[in-house]
């Protein structure tokens, strides 16, 4: 078993993510896990993930804070206690909206860990 605090991970450098963006690897194939990788995302408000796609699905719990996903001709809001279900090759972002910041989980397949 592994058991990690947030405070303890410290933020990773993503290529193509904007400075306010920080992602937390809390979980991946170094700690043992052979199928999926968590991750914390922190966006900063009124920045965004960068708009991109991949062939993995992934799933995103959102802790806290409001903003939108960004899909292919759609906004769709979303607050604390969501969940996003992104399809493999659905472009997407998440956009934080301007009053605070937002804080969310993503869940991503282990043999591509750590992509965007």
């Amino acid at each position: 078993m592994v058991i990690k605090s947030y405070q303890q991970v410290a933020p990773r450098d993503y290529p193509g993510l904007t400075d306010g963006v920080q992602v937390r690897e809390m979980i991946t194939a170094a700690d043992g896990a052979p199928n999926f990788s968590m991750r914390v995302f922190d966006v900063a408000p009124g920045l965004s993930t960068p708009f991109h796609t991949h062939a993995w699905e992934h799933e995103v719990f959102v802790i806290s804070g409001t903003g939108r996903v960004r899909t292919a001709g759609k906004e769709t809001p979303f607050k604390p206690g969501d969940s996003v279900f992104i399809s493999p090759h659905e472009q997407h972002c998440f956009i934080a909206d301007t009053a605070a910041p937002v804080r969310m989980i993503c869940c991503v397949p282990a043999k591509d860990r750590c992509q965007l």
